[in-house]
């Protein structure tokens, strides 16, 4: 019976102490604001890599119909946010190596320039900064290997990216 006391003591005290310092719960189901329809334009791909543009929608279509909240619609004309953008680069480069300098691993690093607006044009802003993001992943010795990871980095920097771009719009949109 002590035991249930103090942790319903311990739950009080940190919902009091998150509640003053602006913290809050957030309710992904719910649509940001006045926003209930989102469209998701094809990415222009400027980087040297057949296929992120797909690979990268793909993630962020599966992160809004996860999370639910907004509708994805194909017409942005009947969408409240519009998303596009282009693919600035993905960069592979060794990170660690071995005494005779093979690489170990690498360092994939992608950066975007995502854009938000609204159907009248008027953009939503975006720290730019929140795009660009870097995963790591091992080398070896069998190529295919090495391709297999590497390929598992971008699928990871993907659905990082579509987290992201989930949580900057609930931040920038609210009621």
């Amino acid at each position: 019976m002590a035991g249930v006391s103090s942790r319903i003591l311990g739950f009080v005290l940190l919902a009091t102490l998150f509640s003053g310092c602006g913290y809050k719960l957030v309710r992904y189901a719910e649509a940001p604001g006045d926003a209930r329809r989102i469209a998701l334009l094809p990415l222009v791909n400027d980087s040297l890599e057949p296929g992120i543009d797909t690979l990268l929608l793909d993630a962020f279509h599966r992160e809004f119909l996860r999370r639910g909240g907004l509708r994805i619609v194909e017409d942005p004309a009947s969408a409240d946010l519009i998303v596009g953008g282009v693919i600035e680069s993905l960069e592979s480069n060794g990170r660690s190596f071995s005494s005779i300098q093979f690489a170990l691993e690498y360092q994939l690093r992608i950066r975007l320039d995502l854009e938000v607006t609204r159907p009248d044009g008027t953009p939503v802003p975006l720290d730019g900064r929140a795009f660009n993001e870097s995963e790591l992943y091992l080398s070896s010795a069998d190529l295919e290997v090495t391709r297999t990871n590497r390929e598992e980095a971008m699928r990871r920097l993907a659905g990082v990216l579509a987290t992201r771009l989930h949580d900057v719009l609930y931040e920038r949109i609210r009621p």
